[in-house]
């Protein structure tokens, strides 16, 4: 998936550098909390590889994007 998308890093779950151990801790997540809807993985646009968790529901929309807190993010798993 090729999307890119704007958190507030703020709202993130959890951060890893390991793409599959942030694959595992979103399925765990997932798993225990059944009605939090999608988690995502995504890689953050700079610097070293890095890997975050968030809920889909704290997407900012275009309105936020002017958001200072705000960072791209590129999806790399949908849960």
């Amino acid at each position: 998936m090729d999307e890119v998308v704007l958190f507030n890093p703020g709202d993130s779950i959890g951060n890893f550098h390991d793409y599959h151990e942030a694959v595992q801790t979103a399925q765990i997540y997932q798993a225990r909390h059944t009605d939090s809807g999608h988690v995502l993985v995504v890689k953050s646009e700079k610097g070293e590889p890095s890997f975050d968790i968030f809920l889909a529901e704290s997407q900012l929309n275009n309105g936020q994007t002017g958001h200072a807190a705000s960072e791209k993010y590129r999806i790399s798993k949908k849960l």
